[in-house]
């Protein structure tokens, strides 16, 4: 029990002599600067939300309104409406300082009134969606309509800088589609995967859904559109996410990588330090506020509500349904080595430790010669259990003692940080070294990460960085953007010296990390067979990301069409080529102009997809045909794509359909069939360019390969995708070793194939009809 006495901050006896006190000064002062810096983060949330609630006007302006106000009442003229006379009927006297009084409450009336009419008006403005629609192709013109919105938004949203969460209150609700709009647009959405018998069926059963039971079903999402922020995200968080009850590890967390062009140093200590240091930077960002809303084109948010949970949380298992925890601060990390957890403290002596100081710490830890406990190594595989079974694990053995109190300061870290034996390694040469690479940060051994948390950082032995992250509490994109922000960060403040390690001097000797402390022995047959089924998970889980240099964005801007929708196009042909026919395919889009959005499905495989694909099998077709007919496919994917992004979306609504249809008992062959289909291919892009900071002609390394995630069914594909450069693009293509029907690597060389066909589709199209080239005329200017 020494570490329950080293836990004590301090003690008293009553003697014959009186009282007996002890303390330790060390801890009362943890205890102090902990309480002053919450009290500090309750003033800056204070002051925040006032400046929020009042955005996009300023706060200064009351003061400026209110000399108005008192300079216009004490020269003889009438305020607006006579309101300063008006209140002072009101007041106890007509004194001076009453006077005063009335002019500055006149005044907030009147800035308050102001402030709120530009708010709701930039909510009204950015309810207009026409712009997404507006032809992006060279030569078009844009309408006038759309040219005074975006004059009038622009100032309106350039009109104060904003904060992280200053647009949340100006953002529109996400609309709710017909379903005569949304019937519609499904049964289009699935004509070329059925013939015309089944395609007759399923018009038949969503004219049935949709004149009987679909009309009092979308009554009630009605009234929860109009009571609710979002009708969607907390029923999606709800029913996808937490009442899953499937393995965390492979089935749903996510990961992504280092930029793996770029070795800053080889420094495992050097590297995890200034990592810390970082990402607590772009916490602390996120806490006071001061991170840049992401802004479309530079004027239109979206929505940042997700960022909050970034840090400081958890996802606590249940027996039924889990549930995300948040803790408002955290002043540690909890570090995995060799399989032991240590507590290592990140803030002291009033400020947030420096890379320097950071870096002893780790160090302290490699060196540990500390053994796991017994059933410490292998703890981890519990959080890649059926969760269920995690959760009643967790109830019975981890809810009182010592294994509560280190279970808990685990979930309550600002993160997780794993420092791996192995090195995280690239080379072109070798592509199986950049598959292993992405293998340690999907899942690792199934036990060194822990996986309920909201990201685990991952350092390679070779300094080389990754994360994995647990879904549940944001999309891709918010952790793609801090891990953006990391990237460039760690490249433009140059914190390395010659020797690999990070630079300055400390200013004192950290507190070194103390391990954590266990009593497993009960528990152990459970965390062996937790063991044992996540190494049967991940055993069965094959992962190929490629690297394809032949070219990128600058060729598909050359054929006119959207980088986006020439991959998925590729990808429909690398599939049917692969399958030997077509399949339901997912393609997450955010819907983040909107508040509290998170994703809706793009469904790539439409009509004009499948012509074209057919057209690329049948040597008949000429090339011009090919041609026009990728055009058309790509014009559709991406109305496909515009109509997720403005709530207009397929499946987010038939999920909410059946949500309701489930509360209500009412049985519904047609949403019973719509939800059970299998996404046997299951895409996404990682997004970047979400910092200002990202400047990839001045740092042409400096860009991540992207992230991955696992196959969404079993006979499927997952494949997330990242066009890196002008002529860089990678893929992360997952599938299970169990199918016969899948393989990532003959998948892989389909998608070469694929984008090969394409290029010389489009180089023999751009030799038979040249461009005619741009004519000059006097100083040489383009005519």
């Amino acid at each position: 029990m020494a570490e329950a006495h080293a836990a004590v901050a301090f003690s008293f006896a009553i003697t014959h002599e009186g009282f007996d006190i002890n303390y330790d000064q060390e801890v009362l002062n943890l205890v102090w600067n902990s309480g002053v810096r919450s009290w500090k983060k309750r003033v800056a949330r204070a002051r925040n939300g006032i400046r929020n609630g009042v955005y996009p006007a300023h706060i200064q302006s009351l003061w400026l309104i209110s000399a108005i106000a008192l300079g216009l009442h004490f020269a003889g003229y009438k305020t607006p409406f006579n309101l300063v006379n008006r209140i002072l009927t009101h007041l106890p006297a007509n004194t001076i300082n009453w006077q005063v009084t009335a002019c500055f409450l006149t005044a907030l009336f009147i800035w308050l009134s102001i402030c709120f009419t530009m708010r709701y008006t930039l909510k009204l403005l950015l309810m207009y969606k026409g712009w997404m629609y507006e032809s992006r192709a060279p030569g078009s013109r844009v309408s006038i309509p759309t040219m005074l919105w975006v004059a009038v938004v622009r100032v309106l949203s350039s009109w104060n800088k904003p904060g992280l969460y200053s647009f949340q209150g100006s953002l529109p609700r996400l609309p709710l589609p017909s379903v005569n709009d949304t019937m519609s647009r499904y049964l289009r959405s699935v004509r070329p995967l059925l013939d015309d018998e089944n395609y007759v069926r399923m018009e038949r059963l969503a004219k049935e859904f949709e004149q009987t039971i679909g009309k009092k079903l979308q009554w009630y999402l009605i009234l929860k559109s109009w009571w609710a922020t979002n009708y969607v995200s907390d029923w999606w968080e709800e029913y996808v996410y937490l009442r899953g009850r499937s393995p965390l590890c492979v089935n749903s967390n996510f990961y992504g990588t280092d930029a793996i062009f770029m070795n800053l140093t080889n420094n495992q200590a050097a590297r995890a330090a200034n990592v810390i240091y970082l990402l607590l930077n772009f916490r602390r960002l996120i806490e006071h506020q001061e991170l840049q809303p992401i802004m479309v084109q530079g004027m239109i948010p979206l929505c940042s509500w997700q960022y909050e949970r970034t840090f400081n949380t958890a996802r606590i298992p249940g027996l039924e349904t889990d549930r995300i925890v948040h803790y408002r601060d955290s002043n540690y990390i909890v570090v995995l080595h060799k399989g032991c957890y240590y507590k290592m403290l990140i803030y002291y002596k009033g400020r947030t430790l420096r890379p320097c100081e950071l870096q002893l710490q780790i160090e302290d830890i490699l060196k540990s010669t500390a053994e796991p406990l017994v059933g410490e190594e292998h703890l981890a595989a519990l959080t890649a259990w059926n969760r269920s079974k995690w959760a009643e694990v967790r109830n019975t053995y981890f809810s009182r003692g010592i294994n509560h109190v280190s279970l808990r300061t685990i979930e309550s870290a600002a993160f997780v940080l794993s420092l791996d034996d192995v090195p995280f390694e690239f080379d072109l040469a070798k592509p199986e070294l950049l598959d292993n690479f992405g293998k340690n940060l999907l899942h690792g051994n199934g036990y060194n990460r822990w996986f309920d948390k909201c990201f685990t950082v991952c350092v390679g032995s070779n300094g080389r960085v990754g994360f994995n992250a647990e879904h549940t509490w944001s999309d891709a994109a918010i952790a793609s953007h801090m891990w953006e922000n990391l990237i460039m960060d760690d490249l433009i403040t140059d914190g390395y010296d010659e020797s690999g390690n990070t630079k300055g001097t400390p200013e004192f000797q950290p507190p070194m990390p103390a391990k954590m402390n266990w009593d497993l022995t009960p528990c152990l047959s459970q965390i062996e067979e937790a063991r044992m089924d996540v190494t049967k998970l991940i055993n069965d889980v094959d992962l190929r990301i490629l690297v394809h240099q032949e070219y990128g964005k600058g060729f598909m801007k050359k054929c006119r069409l959207s980088p986006d929708a020439f991959i998925q196009m590729a990808l429909q042909l690398a599939y049917y080529r692969d399958a030997g026919r077509f399949s339901l395919t997912y393609e997450a889009s955010m819907t983040r102009l909107f508040r509290e959005g998170r994703t809706e499905t793009v469904r790539p495989c439409t009509i004009e997809s499948s012509a074209w694909v057919k057209a690329m099998q049948n040597p008949d077709v000429s090339n011009e045909e090919r041609v026009k007919m990728l055009q058309s496919a790509c014009e559709r994917h991406q109305l496909g794509y515009q109509d997720a992004m403005c709530g207009r979306g397929i499946d987010r609504h038939l999920f909410c359909l059946y949500v309701v249809s489930k509360y209500l008992e009412v049985d519904s062959p047609f949403l019973n069939e719509v939800l059970s289909e299998p996404w046997r291919l299951s895409t996404s892009q990682t997004p970047h360019g979400q910092t200002p900071k990202m400047d990839l002609k001045k740092h042409p390394n400096c860009i991540s390969a992207g992230g991955g995630f696992g196959p969404v069914a079993d006979d499927g594909y997952g494949v997330s995708y990242i066009i890196a450069g002008e002529n860089l693009i990678f893929f992360h293509i997952s599938a299970k070793k169990a199918c016969q029907q899948t393989n990532v690597h003959r998948f892989a060389d389909n998608i070469c194939k694929a984008l090969a066909d394409i290029r010389d589709m489009f180089e023999k199209h751009m030799k038979d009809h040249p461009r005619p080239a741009k004519q000059t005329v006097g100083n040489g200017a383009s005519k």
